[in-house]
This record gives structure tokens, sequence and C-alpha cells, in this order.
């Protein structure tokens, strides 16, 4: 554990799912992207091309069902794929739905916002996330 990692330090999120090599949490703190997940190793590496073969493709499977049910549950204009590391150099990996009408859609979630978001659309959408989570950590079971 690296002692000023937060990731290390803290889940990273709700957690949905835990396993030996890795945890799968929803972000809470941007409410306006409720469909975003994180896959985050449980020890402390930087780079992907450090992991064994095996620790990386577990860790790719987990990703590709998460997005895999973000997709079949949500039907998102995308879904983002990033592990940047920049601010926070603890292997993970976001994975969040994106949809036509988001703030900042088609830009990145971190970019500035070009457009309100419907507010009723926005609540529904957050108010389905117990549910998917419930459906990841039983696919993941």
């Amino acid at each position: 554990m690296l002692e000023a990692c937060p990731l290390c330090l803290d889940d990273g999120g709700l957690p949905i799912h835990r396993e030996a090599l890795l945890r799968v949490v929803r972000v809470l703190d941007t409410p306006a992207h409720p469909a975003f997940y994180r896959v985050i190793l449980n020890r402390h590496v930087a780079e992907f091309s450090q992991l064994p073969a095996d620790e990386r493709m577990r860790l790719m499977e987990v990703v590709t069902e998460v997005e895999s049910l973000l997709l079949r549950e949500l039907q998102p204009a995308k879904v983002n794929l990033a592990s940047l590391g920049n601010v926070v150099p603890h292997l993970h990996w976001h994975v969040v739905a994106r949809f036509a009408d988001d703030a900042q859609f088609p830009a990145p979630i971190w970019a500035a916002a070009v457009r309100e978001r419907d507010p009723a659309e926005l609540a529904a959408l957050g108010a389905r996330m117990p549910a998917l989570d419930r459906a990841l950590a039983q696919a993941l079971g």
C-alpha cells in the first residue's frame, strides 16, 4: 500500500464486487454520470504491463463484463473505457455509460459541460443504478 494513494486507502466508490485481485465500485462523486464504474486492482501497481498475463486477462474480463452489462441494460450511445492514472497512479479502469444528452457528450466526462441534462432523465437513470449494481454483482458472482 502506498501511503498517499486514495485507492489503497479507500474503496474508491460504492463496492459492488470484490475478489482477491480486484474490486468493482460504482463512482458516487460524479452525479451527472450515475452509470460510472471503476474496476480497481486491489494492490498498488501503476501500469497494466506490470501485471502477469493471467491478472491482465482477469482484469480485462471484468472490464468487459461491466461494459457488456451497461450496453445491454442501458443502451447508451457509447461506453467509455479509460485507464489514465495521471492523478491517481494506481491501476484502475473507468467504465462509463455515455448518453447523447449528457452534459459533456461527445467530449470526455471531465470536459466542460456544453448543455444541461434533463433532470428528470438523470433522476430516472440514477434510480435504475441499484438494480444494475445487483445485476453486476450477480454476473461477476
